[in-house]
């Protein structure tokens, strides 16, 4: 049940935004075997200038995505990084090498979906 947050500054497109969607879904579900009818995507484009890799404004992205601790190997995040970078990198064009993705590995009993924890999931499972 993952959360997934994508910020980028290249030009806002609706177009753009269903192709990151679409990357995101599919690695999510590929890679670290994430159920896409759980998994939340929001993809924000911020003005150019507003996003500085030390003094320069260059075209960048961010991914945090937030998992539950322990369901994914190191080789699997691993892959989910590199894979997703490679994809987003070919659809956004010439961004910097400073862009960024984010695993955050949240304890089951700290966050859930439907008003229930992921942990209560895996007990009652």
């Amino acid at each position: 049940m993952p959360y997934i947050n994508v910020k980028t500054n290249v030009k806002k497109s609706d177009e753009l935004r269903e192709k990151i969607v679409d990357i995101i879904l599919e690695n999510t579900t590929n890679i670290l075997n994430k159920k896409p009818e759980v998994t939340s995507v929001l993809v924000e484009f911020v003005p150019f200038d507003t996003w500085n890799i030390n003094k320069d404004n260059l075209s960048t992205f961010n991914v945090d995505i937030k998992i539950t601790k322990g369901t994914n190997t190191k080789n699997q995040k691993a892959q989910y990084i590199k894979e997703t970078y490679l994809n987003l990198k070919e659809i956004l064009g010439d961004i910097t090498p400073a862009s960024y993705i984010i695993i955050d590995e949240i304890e089951g009993d700290s966050w859930g979906f439907e008003g229930l924890t992921q942990e209560y999931r895996y007990i009652k499972g």
